[in-house]
């Protein structure tokens, strides 16, 4: 008996500590995303003709396809460009680690919005690289409003948050590992490649999780970077609300999204296991 009066006050202080966080989150995420839900079966009437609709019209298949393989190069242009530099800030250290980590932090607070007006500014035709192609004699088109151009801003917007996620992993690799391989004769290269390479990834995987499925619902850099023909998922959804007040298979486009998002959420936690999304290195 004194057992269970125990611990009920622990599991009441537990429940009440949580309280406020599951509050706010049913009536801010659970229940738009319940109403989104009905909307896409029930605007103008019940049925499942949006869903018959999309996956049935070309245009939705080649923007769905679109959206997959531009949030997959993204992906892949971060892991290049973050592996590298979250690799040396954790070998270097000291000073050169401290500049590099607020650098990228910096890069990740600035605002979407600002960034993409910045990036508007660089590669307009009036702006320093289109430019400095004319200069060199290479100018032959348009940089913004590209397939490039909204590549290159969804990259700077992402890259912080790859380098991050690599770092957190890499800083707890444990440096006798490496020394432990040069001692027994092993080149550097060889001692990345069989230790600190196999060690980091989780890291890899971590990162290009985060990075796939926050690019898939990219709006703002496709939309004001990219041209109509580069459309992304997220901006056709704004474009079936905003402009043709199709607020039915907006929401079937938005459920779709949502799927594809939780579907890469769900062969990740059945690989790998969700709680290793911020874990130790194995």
């Amino acid at each position: 008996m004194s057992a269970i009066s125990s611990h009920n006050p622990r599991r009441w202080r537990s429940l009440l500590l949580l309280a406020p966080v599951v509050i706010f989150l049913l009536a801010f995420f659970v229940v738009p995303l319940f109403q989104v839900l009905l909307l896409s079966v029930s605007d103008p009437g019940w049925s499942l003709e949006h869903y018959y609709y999309l996956f049935s019209d070309g245009f939705f298949i080649g923007v769905l396809s679109s959206t997959f393989l531009t949030a997959l190069g993204v992906t892949l242009v971060c892991l290049a460009l973050g592996y590298p530099l979250a690799y040396t800030v954790v070998r270097l250290g000291g000073g050169f680690a401290k500049s590099a980590l607020v650098l990228v932090g910096l890069s990740l607070w600035v605002s979407f919005l600002v960034r993409t007006y910045a990036w508007m500014v660089i590669l307009g035709n009036r702006g320093p690289i289109v430019a400095l192609l004319d200069r060199l004699g290479l100018g032959n088109g348009e940089l913004l409003f590209t397939r490039f151009s909204s590549t290159l801003g969804m990259v700077h917007a992402l890259l912080p948050l790859m380098v991050m996620t690599l770092y957190s992993v890499m800083r707890k690799i444990d440096p006798a590992y490496i020394r432990a391989a040069r001692g027994l004769g092993a080149s550097s290269w060889a001692a990345f490649r069989h230790v600190f390479l196999p060690l980091s990834a989780p890291a890899i995987v971590n990162g290009c999780t985060l990075v796939f499925i926050t690019c898939l619902g990219f709006y703002v850099m496709p939309v004001l970077l990219g041209g109509p023909g580069e459309q992304m998922l997220a901006g056709l959804i704004g474009q079936q609300i905003e402009e043709l007040l199709n607020f039915g298979e907006a929401a079937a486009m938005s459920v779709v999204l949502l799927v594809a998002s939780l579907s890469v959420y769900a062969v990740y936690n059945h690989a790998f296991g969700i709680d290793k999304l911020w874990g130790e290195p194995r």
